[in-house]
């Protein structure tokens, strides 16, 4: 299951987070949003605890949105040792997903 994240929880589920970390920027109103949800809800089960699957809600968490530069999206955020290490935007498979974050 993907984990929500918010400024609150951003420290410690994604910067100091010993696996790779995928933050999905989308918001409900977003129709790539709702197609690339599923594949990142998919992906969260099937990684399991070698990567973290995360959603950051754009209208919930402008100040996240905000501090990543996003300004398109479905924006999704690869993390590797509480670092970003790589950036898609828009809809991508659930294999290429998994090939950014090398698991």
């Amino acid at each position: 299951m993907s984990i929500k994240v918010t400024k609150d929880n951003f420290e410690s589920e994604v910067v100091q987070s010993s696996v790779p970390v995928l933050i999905d920027f989308w918001a409900a109103w977003c129709g790539p949003c709702k197609t690339i949800g599923p594949r990142v809800d998919e992906l969260a089960v099937e990684v399991g605890d070698k990567a973290k699957i995360c959603k950051v809600n754009v209208d919930e968490e402008m100040a996240l949105a905000q501090k990543f530069g996003i300004m398109s999206i479905p924006t999704l955020v690869i993390f590797k040792d509480g670092k970003e290490a790589n950036r898609v935007v828009g809809v991508r498979s659930k294999d290429e997903l998994r090939g950014l974050l090398g698991v």
